[in-house]
Order: structure tokens, then sequence, then C-alpha cells
């Protein structure tokens, strides 16, 4: 989840390398650190905490001269953070430096080796074996004593390394954690994701497993792990550049989801042509479609929540059995995968560990995988059987907003397609669904519009302790994501519960004042979830609802009551969704949290 930033070029390195990892710093930021060669020797800088502070400490990088580095902003996994656990790491000449994201699983007795050899280790983490093997293999070819250490090593890494021997190159490696690398008029760049090099250039290559790369001043080759050289071809980044920036909103976070209507609208628009849905990227028959028989789906986190509403919306329109695992433990349960079943992976970034394990098990398996990611040419982009892309652009907050959304209507869209080709979806309700989700857009905006009152009721709880999110059915599900965004950046403790569990324990937990958030927005369950917002009344709590503008009975009951404009039950959670949102914000804000970078959390999940 670290994030990794070189150059290598006719400029000046440090200010290059400190300008891509504050676009990386959502990735990790418990300490950073830069190596650069200055003509004589590898410098290194290192600092615990932000990114400012080594920024500070190098004067913009003014005190690190030279047009070759590498840089690094952690978050730590082997070691706490601190100025010795930071990268670079160093042989002990101090010739070799190493940046390193991922997580090298035999470390242990690969330390013992290289201790048993007379290295002395200064740091806790498992990049620093690294750092002493490379300098042990090394016999005078940088491209040799990497190919060796990495026919040696087990686990994921994305890689950086200088040689002061080779000050006109630098080198990257990749095994299952992201890894670009760039190329312009001036010079090549390496980084972990593409926002950290979108100012310089548009021009990428993506590296696969096991693969290493050479990059001079003008010169970029790329090879095998067995030193083969290989022929790559260069992707084009289309994304503004623009949306890599705050635009004048004091977050990301807050930028991001007004940015929501525009991601829905163009992540529905090039899918829908001549009043029908087509998904081209499926690559499958509306015959094959129709042949699928069921269909699991695996994700984490925020996406595995966008899983949870695509199950509901999927069975219900497509009359298509769906499963929803948690990547981390979808491999681990042996999961029963039938003929005829599809599966559906789903990742922002398109590089989540468990999430990638999950696909390369359901290949393995046999099994046919879709891929739903944000990121072009990311790794699940790359392996999956089709891709359908969400149009979101760069995501720069650590919380999703504008990722989840656009999942969420990527789902309508394929829930759609299917029952369409399963002929179970009648042409005038398929029509009338198709306009209410061209709707959403401006529904969005219209309940961003309503900003302040949130506000203004966010601040009324900055002080809570505990906060309950409730609701049935696919309520149930978005309940899930808005109890995650208020407990990820503004750190209360909050939980989501299906409504009609509340009997069975959870009602222990609600005493006079504790905030409730309940969720309703299904006609035929507005009665059950007053019900439930009733029993929690009668034990002294305050609630907040959300629902749609004819449930006026709502009123009755809750403390306060936000309500969303008119949509299908199936797509009120694209509504729901954005008051939430809001709310999470504005507690966090009022708090006093870095809303952009919470702590312990980093936006792409690139280790088990």
């Amino acid at each position: 989840m670290c994030g990794i930033v070189g150059y290598i070029g006719n400029g000046q390195a440090a200010p290059i390398i400190l300008d891509g990892l504050a676009r990386l710093e959502y990735r990790g930021y418990d300490s950073a650190g830069m190596a650069v060669y200055d003509g004589e020797k590898i410098q290194t800088r290192k600092a615990i905490g932000r990114l400012k502070i080594l920024e500070n400490l190098t004067r913009g990088g003014e005190t690190m001269r030279g047009n070759a580095g590498i840089g690094h902003t952690r978050w730590a996994t082997h070691g706490a953070p601190s100025d010795r656990n930071a990268h670079p790491h160093m042989n002990q000449a101090g010739t070799i430096a190493v940046v390193h994201n991922g997580i090298i699983e035999n470390y242990i007795p690969l330390k013992k080796k290289m201790a048993d050899k007379g290295y002395q280790f200064q740091s806790d983490t498992d990049t620093e074996v690294l750092a002493h093997l490379l300098d042990y293999y090394y016999k005078g070819n940088p491209l040799e004593a990497i190919t060796k250490v990495l026919h040696r090593v087990e686990g994921s890494y994305a890689l950086g390394i200088m040689f002061a021997d080779y000050p006109e190159e630098i080198y990257a490696a990749r095994k299952d954690s992201p890894l670009i690398v760039g190329q312009n008029a001036s010079g090549c760049f390496i980084a972990s994701d593409v926002p950290a090099i979108l100012k310089y250039t548009r021009t990428v290559y993506y590296m696969d497993n096991q693969e290493v790369a050479a990059l001079g001043r003008d010169s970029l080759r790329f090879f095998s792990v067995d030193e083969e050289e290989l022929s790559k071809e260069p992707v084009t980044i289309d994304w503004d550049a623009d949306a890599a920036e705050k635009a004048g909103y004091e977050h990301f976070m807050l930028k991001e989801m007004y940015e929501q209507p525009r991601t829905i609208a163009d992540t529905i628009s090039p899918r829908i042509k001549e009043g029908e849905i087509v998904i081209e990227e499926l690559h499958m028959t509306d015959e094959e479609l129709a042949a699928v028989k069921k269909i699991h789906i695996v994700a984490c986190g925020s996406a595995y929540h966008a899983g949870v509403t695509g199950k509901y919306v999927l069975e219900g329109l497509a009359r298509i059995p769906v499963e929803v695992d948690v990547a981390s433990e979808f491999r681990y349960r042996d999961p029963i995968m039938e003929e005829g079943s599809m599966v559906m992976v789903i990742s922002q970034s398109g590089e989540t560990a468990d999430t990638l394990a999950a696909l390369r098990e359901s290949k393995a398996r046999g099994q046919k995988v879709l891929g739903i990611v944000n990121v072009v040419g990311s790794s699940i982009a790359r392996e999956a059987d089709a891709c359908l892309y969400t149009w979101a652009g760069p995501e720069i907050a650590v919380a999703t907003t504008k990722a989840y959304s656009a999942q969420l209507v990527a789902l309508y869209l394929l829930a759609m397609k299917f029952a369409r080709v399963k002929g179970v979806l009648p042409k005038e309700e398929f029509r009338t669904l198709l306009g209410d989700l061209q709707c959403l857009p401006d529904q969005i905006e219209l309940l961003l519009g309503q900003k302040q009152k949130i506000q203004h009721f966010a601040s009324r709880y900055l002080g809570a302790r505990d906060i309950f999110f409730i609701g049935r059915g696919i309520d149930y599900a978005i309940s899930l994501e808005g109890s995650l965004k208020l407990k990820e950046i503004s750190y209360v403790h909050s939980e989501a519960y299906a409504a009609g569990e509340l009997k069975h324990g959870t009602i222990s937990l609600i005493e006079e004042g504790t905030l409730v958030v309940a969720l309703s927005t299904q006609p035929l369950l507005y009665q059950k979830t007053i019900g439930n917002t009733q029993e929690v009344k009668a034990r002294g709590a305050f609630v907040m609802a959300v629902t749609n503008e004819e449930n006026k009975a709502m009123e009755k009951v809750a403390d306060y009551v936000v309500y969303l404009p008119g949509a299908t039950p199936y797509f009120a959670n694209s509504l729901a969704i954005i008051p939430l949102q809001l709310f999470a914000y504005y507690v966090a804000v009022g708090r006093g949290c870095d809303v952009d970078k919470p702590r312990n959390l980093a936006k792409s999940v690139t280790v088990e």
C-alpha cells in the first residue's frame, strides 16, 4: 500500500519525486524518504510522519541535487513507523538503495542467511533484506543481481532500485504490487499509480508480474526475470490532469462527492445505445449471457458493499442467484462453483490483493471472471476475462465516494442487461428503469445541494461515541456503507444492522441520546422500518431517517428526516448514500480529522 516514485532525466529528481509522492500520499503516510545520486554518491533523507516533514527537511528537494532518484511514502507493515524503518533502505556500503511496496513473506529465513554471512540490519522491515541480497549478488551487473534476488524472494513487491555504480540508470521490478513506468522527452518515471506522473506524461507502460525495467535519461528497456528482453506497448492515459487536483475544494473527498453526478453519467451514457443497454466489454453474446446460472460477487470494503447492493438488484431484476463474498475469505472457504456460473470482482484500483487472488482462484477453477474496476490497465483489468470500467477518473481521498457510486450504476446496468437477455423484464418496465437510471445524476445534484442542512445536523453529533445504522433489504446494504464512511474518516464507532435483527441483542446497546440512522427507501418495507424506529425511540434513541418523499409517516417517529427524490427502489442506494457521505464528512471535519488521509488507512490495499 506504500507509494513509490522514481525519476531519471534532464531535470532535478528530488522536486519531481516529492511532487509525485504528494499525489500518492493516500497510499501511506507513516513516513517518507528519498534517495538521489548527487554525482558522487547516493544521498538519502528519511523522516517519520507526513511527507511535509521530508519536504521541509530537504527544502522542497533543493538540498538533494541530482538527476536520478527514487522515493517512498510508507504504510507500515513490518516494523513500527520510525526514521530507521522508513525507506529507502541501503546496503552497508551505501551504494545500493531500494524502495519497496509489498511483503517479502520469506524475509525471516533470508535475513538469518544474510546475518550469518556478516550483514548487519538497521531496521525491523522486511525490505532491508532486499538491499543486502542485492549487495550479495551484485558482481558489476545490476540486472543480473536483481533477477537473482527475485528468484529467491517470496511474496509481493514493487521495487525501485539504484546502484551508485550505474548512475545513469534506475531499475524497477514488480510482482503482485502495482507499478507503472512513464516516459517523456526529458526522462523516465516509475510510480505506484498514474496520478503521481500525470503532470509529466500520459505515456505509460503497465509492468506485468516478474518483469524488470531499466530506465535511463532517454532509454527504457524491459526484461523478464530470466533477463530476456521484452517488447511492451505504451498506453495513453486520457484522464484529465485537473481531476487529480483539489480545484478549490477544502478536501479531495468533498470534491469527489461533487463529481458523482458526472461520474455516474460517464459510466452510464456509453452503455446506452438506441434505447438498449450495450456492454461491448463483456465480449459475450446475448445467448451466452442468458446461459449464466449463478453469479459470485467478490470484493473488499466499499466495493463489497456495492456488491451487496448488486445482489439485491441482480436477483430482483434478473432472477439470477447471487452470492457475495468478502475477498479475503473467498479462497479459504473452498467455494462451490458450478458450471455456468460467473464471477464478478469489484475494485476501484484494480490492484486489491485479496480481490486479485480471488480472481486467480476463480480462473484456476475454470470460471469466467468479469472485473469491474476504475483504473485502466490495472492488474484485474488485464487478468479478468472481461472488464467493465467505471469512468470515475482519479480518486485521491482514501475514503471512496465517486468510485463507489460508479460501481453501483455498473451493477445496475449489468442487472438490467441480464434481465433483458433472460426475458424476465418486460420492455415497458425496462424503459421506465432506463429513464430512472438516466435521472440519477440530476437527482444526486439536488441532494448535494442540501449540504448545509446535513452540516448543521452533523454538528450536533461531533462528540458521539456510538452511532447505529439500520435498514431492511437493500437498505441494509446502504447502511453498511454509511456506517463505514463514518467510522473510517471520523473515528466514531458505528455499526450497521439489519433492522429486523435489533431485537436479537443489538437493541441492548441503545441508550438515551444514541443516534440511530434509519434507512427506509423500499415502499413494501416502510411500516416494518417505522416499527423498528419506534423500538429504538422507546429506548431513548435520537433517530435520523433517510427515506422517500412519499413516506411522510416517518416524520411521526423520527426526529430528523432527509427526503430523497423519487426513484425506483432498485436504484435508491445511489441517492441514499449522498446524505450519508455528507454526514460522515461534516462529522469528521467538525472533529478536526484528516478527512483525505484517515489514520491507519491507505487507498489501495495491495498486501494480504
